[in-house]
């Protein structure tokens, strides 16, 4: 496998996309975090003393995206067309998922912007709770599914 990110001499670099085919490109990405029953209720009652704990949670990985190339080594910066953040509280389950899902008319896909908008907006729903509780545990972020690009779509078996 030949490393893209690297020159000859073994030196960091950003890939040139620039002769690549501008495509529109999506990719959503997944995570949850876990949290107890006291969380659960201030999330759905609306009473935790930060306040609406996904409404921010929402803003802060929507911003989070358009942040990416500033955050990740060798990302590119982009005109995200669409960011987006959509939560289920599963309160049987005592946990909150959260989708990202990020688009792009360009030459080069946006997983990675997918999945620092997951991580952002679950890191707000800690930060956010911590004062009920701090074991709460955010896990299983991946990228869900990506379109658009020389690659093709990539759908994540795991979760079936």
């Amino acid at each position: 496998m030949e490393f893209t990110h690297f020159d000859q001499s073994g030196n960091a670099i950003m890939v040139d996309v620039g002769d690549k085919s501008i495509t529109k490109r999506v990719a959503i990405a997944k995570g949850e975090i876990i949290c107890n029953e006291a969380i659960i209720d201030a999330i759905t009652d609306g009473t935790s003393k930060k306040g609406d704990v996904l409404g921010v949670a929402r803003v802060a990985g929507i911003m989070a995206t358009k942040q990416t190339a500033a955050l990740i080594p060798m990302c590119h910066t982009l005109l995200i067309t669409k960011a987006s953040l959509e939560f289920e509280v599963l309160k049987e389950e005592g946990k909150v998922v959260a989708y990202c899902t990020v688009a792009v008319n360009g030459q080069t896909g946006v997983e990675m912007e997918a999945l620092t908008g997951v991580n952002v907006a679950l890191l707000t729903i800690y930060d956010m709770c911590k004062a009920i509780d701090k074991s709460m545990v955010i896990n299983n972020v991946h990228l869900v599914k990506k379109t658009g690009g020389k690659s093709g779509v990539y759908n994540y078996e795991g979760d079936k």
